[in-house]
This record gives structure tokens, sequence and C-alpha cells, in this order.
């Protein structure tokens, strides 16, 4: 990640006059990650800082907190991300490296590359496992390319700024399922509504073992609700 945090400070740096600076901030009732709370079904405030050039090249780092419940050691996450995104015609595409940090004493710290391509208001997406600090247990397998988040979305606009979105996905392999604490592959969806920063949205997963147990409820129907900002730097 240094490697990497270094490489993209230099292009930041070599490309700053063709490019722009900006910011985010948010506050949300639960923080929802493909499907599962990450903060017990508590109040997350997050935020993040983004670089994007007119070459297509973008980078950025984004924190929350998060809880994973009773005696854990995790108190935040924070992610470093770089890609590339470009449009061909009326397909829009989008590569990527994304880095999941979180507290040293965790130990559970992973990167996934991912890619995705829209048109009009359709998308679908795939993000792959490439390395966690995580150890393996018996009959695990934490290698690259060994778990995977697929995901189809649809999104449009009904007027007066009002937009709907509408998501599907689904997660599985060995890494997904010890870091979640379920016990298979599952999926999840949602319906969301926005207006300018404001989001309202119901979210559900199939989800079985641990990730549906203590304070997760993670089978159970979630309304989230949420405020964002962006502010160009």
């Amino acid at each position: 990640m240094t490697a990497l945090a270094a490489a993209a400070g230099c292009l930041m740096a070599s490309q700053a006059n063709a490019g722009e600076w900006s910011a985010n901030a948010a506050m949300t009732n639960n923080y929802i990650w493909r499907g599962l709370t990450q903060t017990e079904n508590e109040a997350a405030v997050q935020g993040g800082i983004d670089y994007a050039s007119d070459s297509g090249f973008y980078a950025g780092t984004w924190v929350s907190n998060v809880n994973y419940g009773a005696g854990d050691v995790y108190s935040y996450e924070h992610d470093i991300y770089a890609g590339f995104a470009f449009d061909t015609g009326d397909i829009s595409w989008d590569f990527g490296y994304l880095y999941y940090n979180y507290d040293k004493e965790a130990e559970f710290d992973f990167g996934e590359v991912y890619g995705s391509v829209a048109y009009g208001g359709f998308s679908v997406g795939l993000w792959v496992l490439t390395n966690t600090e995580a150890d393996e247990g018996p009959g695990q397998d934490f290698g690259a390319g060994e778990a995977y988040y697929a995901s189809i979305d649809y999104g449009f606009e009904i007027g007066n700024g009002v937009e709907i979105g509408l998501h599907a996905g689904y997660h599985d392999g060995d890494f997904a399922e010890a870091f979640n604490g379920n016990d298979d592959g599952y999926y999840d969806y949602n319906v969301s509504v926005s207006k300018g920063g404001f989001s309202f949205m119901i979210t559900d997963t199939d989800v079985s073992g641990g990730a549906a147990e203590g304070g997760f409820d993670n089978d159970q129907m979630k309304v989230v609700v949420s405020y964002a900002v962006d502010v160009e730097l």
C-alpha cells in the first residue's frame, strides 16, 4: 500500500492542473456494506477525500466508524483506492484497486480489484479478493480470487430530482464467510430513494449463521436513512 500511495501521489502531482479535488461527509443511522451492518445497527459518521483527473485516473480515501460486537478490537474502517474510469460511446467503464484498513489489532485488512460497466441506468460490477493479512483456518483459502462480490444495479429519476435505485448482489468465498461470520455465500438486495444529499433505503439479505445473530440481525429487513454532502476543494 505504501507503493500504491506513492505512485498515486506522484501521478496526482503531475496532473494537478488537469483534475479536481473533492471531499465528502455523511451521517447514517446504520452503516450497511454489502447488505450487512458494520455498526451493530448503530449510527455512523463517514467522510473522504477524492482526486479525479481529466485523463480518467482517480484516487481517494474514506473512513467510517465500525462495531462488530462486544469485546472486538474494531473501531474504524479506512479505505484507500485508485482506479481509472472512461467512456466508450454510451458505455462507461471503471477499474481499480481498493484496500480496506482496520485497527492494527484486528489483523484483518484486505484488498480487492474491481471493475464495473454501465449503460443507461444499468450497471454491473465485480470485486475480487487479492490479498489479506488475516490468518487462514482449517479448510479455508484466503488466496487471491478465492472470494468475490458481484452486483447489478439500476437507477432512474422520477422527477423533481428524486432518484430511485434498485440493487442486488452476491458475496461468496472463504474470506467473505470468515469476515462476515455467515455460514455460506449470501444475496443482498435493496431499494433506495434519494434527493439531494438525503437517502432512504430498505435492505435485506438471506444470510445465516453468525451474521444473523447477536446485535447484527442481518437476516432481518433494515431501514437506513442518511445524509451526505460533497464539497469541491
